[in-house]
C-alpha cells in the first residue's frame, strides 16, 4: 500500500514553520501515544534543528499505559523531554509549562542578566501530523475554543498566535504529513487510528492489518468483543465470524466485507476493544533525534 497524500496547504505549512522558527523558543511535537513513531513526521527533525523540543504523547487515555511508560523511558534515554497527555480531558497538561521552563532556564536567566526583569512569555510552536489533537490541545490550554477542531484530518489550515495565560504563547500550525509512506506498516497504523482520510484507502486492507495485529497482540480483547470461542487462523474466516455475529450481511446471508471492515475500524477508534498501542520502542527501527 503506497499512499500519496500531500495537499498544497501542507507543503505551504513546511515553509511557514521554517520561516517562523526564528521567533520560537521551544517546539512541542505532538504525536499519537498509540503510534508514537508512526505519527511522527520525518521532516520535523530537519526543520526544528537545534530548538529545544518536548514530545507530547497525546491520546494517552486511548493507549496501553504500560507501553506508554516504555516510550517515556525510551525518550528519556535519548535525552528527549516527553510527556504523556490527554488533551481531551486535560490530563498531564500542567507539566508542559513546567518542563518548558526547565528547558529554557538558561536562556531566560541570560535575559535577566542583561537587565530584563520580567522576560516575555515563552513562545512555543506546536507541530504534528493531522488529526493528532493539536486544536484540542490549544483550546484546552487557552481555556476557550480558539482553534478549529474536528474528527477529520487536516482541519487546521492557517497559523495563529494564541496566548495561554501570561507565561506562554502558542503558534498553531497546520498538520504536516509526508508525501509518501515508504513503509506500508506506517500507513496501516495511521489509517487504523484515523490519521488518514478513509476516502483514500481500501478499508478492507486496513481492517486486515488491524485484525492481524489484534490477533497477535490483544487476542483476548478480540475474542471478548466479538464473542469468539477461538480466533480463526485464516483472516477471511475471522472476517466471516465477525460479520455474522454483527449482522454485516448482504442478501442471501453473504458477508458484507466492506461493512465488516468499517465496523472493526470504527470500534477500534471508539475504544470498544479497550486501550491499544500499535508499536513499541526498539521493536523496529525507531528514530527520535
Amino acid at each position: 500500500m503506497t499512499i500519496q497524500w500531500f495537499p498544497g496547504h501542507m507543503a505551504k505549512a513546511r515553509r511557514q514553520v521554517t520561516e517562523k522558527l526564528k521567533l520560537i523558543d521551544i517546539v512541542y511535537e505532538l504525536v499519537d501515544a498509540r503510534i508514537p513513531q508512526s505519527s511522527r513526521n520525518p521532516m520535523i527533525d530537519e526543520i526544528v534543528t537545534n530548538k529545544p523540543r518536548v514530545v507530547l504523547l497525546n491520546k494517552a487515555d486511548k493507549a496501553d499505559k504500560a507501553i506508554t511508560n516504555e516510550w517515556l523511558r525510551y525518550y528519556e534515554e535519548k535525552g528527549i523531554a516527553a510527556i504523556a497527555i490527554d488533551a481531551q480531558s486535560g490530563k498531564g497538561l500542567n507539566q508542559i509549562l513546567t518542563v518548558s521552563k526547565e528547558l529554557l532556564k538558561e536562556k531566560f536567566d541570560r535575559m535577566r542578566a542583561k537587565g530584563i526583569k520580567n522576560p516575555r512569555a515563552i513562545r512555543a510552536m506546536i507541530v504534528g501530523i493531522p488529526n493528532v489533537g493539536k486544536s484540542t490541545l490549544i483550546n484546552r490550554l487557552a481555556h476557550k475554543n480558539i482553534a478549529k477542531t474536528g474528527d477529520r484530518p487536516g482541519v487546521t489550515q492557517a497559523q495563529q498566535w494564541i496566548k495561554v495565560g501570561k507565561e506562554l504563547e502558542l503558534l498553531d500550525t497546520p498538520g504536516i504529513l509526508w508525501p509518501k509512506f515508504e513503509d506500508e506498516l506506517v500507513g496501516y497504523k495511521l489509517a487504523t487510528t484515523g490519521a488518514i482520510k478513509d476516502t483514500i484507502l481500501n478499508l478492507q486492507d486496513v481492517a486486515v492489518y488491524a485484525l492481524r495485529f489484534l490477533t497477535a497482540s490483544y487476542p483476548n480483547r478480540l475474542q471478548e468483543r466479538y464473542d469468539l470461542p477461538h480466533i480463526p487462523e485464516e483472516i477471511v474466516d475471522l472476517f466471516d465470524e465477525i460479520g455474522k455475529r454483527r449482522g454485516c450481511l448482504l442478501s442471501g446471508g453473504i458477508i458484507d466485507y466492506d461493512k465488516t471492515a468499517e465496523l472493526v475500524l470504527r470500534e477500534i477508534r471508539g475504544d470498544r476493544l479497550g486501550v491499544l498501542t500499535f508499536e513499541k520502542p526498539y521493536e523496529e527501527k525507531v528514530e527520535a533525534e
